[in-house]
């Protein structure tokens, strides 16, 4: 997937979206606090690779900076109230080889 700013936009809305049907599911299924939604995992994983990409397309020449900064920020402050949530790794998902992936995921 090439770096750039439409990619960074559908990422962020498949995020957002994804948070508010998972609030969603935690009110119909009583309102249980997202801490405790089984769900949280995927969705901050998610959220990692949001934040990864969005300094990755501010590192890239493709991106006018003041367009995406802010949004990126505010990804950046959600990660880190949820960091404990992301799954652990030797190495990031976004930073392997294929040949790595298909290791890790035993494919």
């Amino acid at each position: 997937m090439a770096v750039t700013v439409q990619n960074f936009i559908k990422l962020a809305n498949f995020y957002n979206q994804m948070a508010k049907t998972m609030s969603a599911i935690c009110v119909n299924k009583g309102g249980i606090p997202m801490e405790k939604y089984v769900g949280r995992f995927f969705a901050a994983d998610v959220l990692e690779f949001v934040v990864e990409y969005g300094e990755r397309l501010l590192k890239s020449s493709k991106a006018d900076k003041s367009e995406v900064a802010s949004v990126i920020e505010m990804f950046k402050k959600q990660l880190a109230m949820v960091h404990e949530w992301v799954t652990p790794s030797q190495k990031p998902i976004y930073e392997m080889s294929l040949e790595e992936f298909e290791r890790a995921m035993n494919i």
